[in-house]
């Protein structure tokens, strides 16, 4: 089978609890650590699904990687290949899609409600996920919906929450969190938190029950990456 590749676009936003269920199942990945200088893969050949995770840049940002990064989403999503983002990630698949990024209304840090849309797609990835749930969030920007995609998750602080095309799955919000990178992203990104908005929590209160959290926001994750994973493990079972 071929590997999932996973791009890190900083040292302390990695693959996380996704890493956990990849390993679970046995799907083989392999990692492109951007913050140390790895280069992006220019085709698509040797993979069997693209995966890209947060960071502190801006898509908008003129860094040489994301341009690359940005035409490797659309060659996946031409030939119909798994692409998953998470935060700068989903920002990415947006802007390969056509989408604007953007500064959201409010920085949105912490653990924050979100819900479901009503449409037939969100019915398709988020089967068994409760109409509103808490997740994890560090964002100040946002994208918009894409041509041809459906949005499936959002709330008051961030209208555009998550949306799917095809076999794309583009989140804002970080479905991908253990409870040691909660901690560590408090501390590591501390001065994001003196921001006096209602939506930007202290990291008192973030980590707070932190392991409860961290564990109901989990079992969404099970529910989507699963989803995601389906034509992964459809083309493992028929190679």
């Amino acid at each position: 089978m071929r590997p999932l590749t996973i791009f890190r676009h900083i040292a302390c936003e990695g693959p996380g609890y996704l890493s956990e269920i990849l390993d679970r199942q046995s799907i083989p990945w392999r990692m492109v650590n951007i913050d140390q200088g790895e280069t992006v893969p220019g085709d698509i050949d040797d993979c069997s699904g693209l995966v890209f995770m947060g960071g502190p840049m801006s898509v908008n940002d003129s860094l040489p990687w994301i341009e690359q990064e940005l035409s490797l989403i659309r060659l996946a999503q031409a030939q119909n290949l798994p692409v998953l983002g998470h935060c700068l990630g989903g920002q990415l698949i947006s802007k390969a899609l056509g989408g604007v990024i953007r500064a959201n209304p409010v920085k949105e840090i912490g653990w924050h409600a979100v819900r479901k849309c009503d449409n037939d797609t969100t019915e398709e990835w988020l089967n068994g996920v409760p109409d509103e749930t808490t997740l994890f969030h560090w964002h100040g920007e946002t994208f918009t919906i894409p041509e041809g995609a459906e949005p499936i998750l959002e709330n008051d602080n961030c209208a555009h929450q998550a949306f799917a095309i095809g076999n794309t799955l583009a989140l804002q919000c970080h479905i991908e969190m253990t409870a040691p990178m909660v901690s560590e992203w408090a501390t590591l990104y501390a001065d994001e938190l003196k921001d006096s908005a209602p939506t930007v929590q202290s990291a008192e209160h973030m980590t707070a029950n932190v392991q409860d959290r961290v564990i109901a926001a989990q079992q969404v994750a099970d529910i989507v990456y699963q989803r995601w994973l389906e034509p992964v493990i459809t083309t493992r079972e028929s190679d």
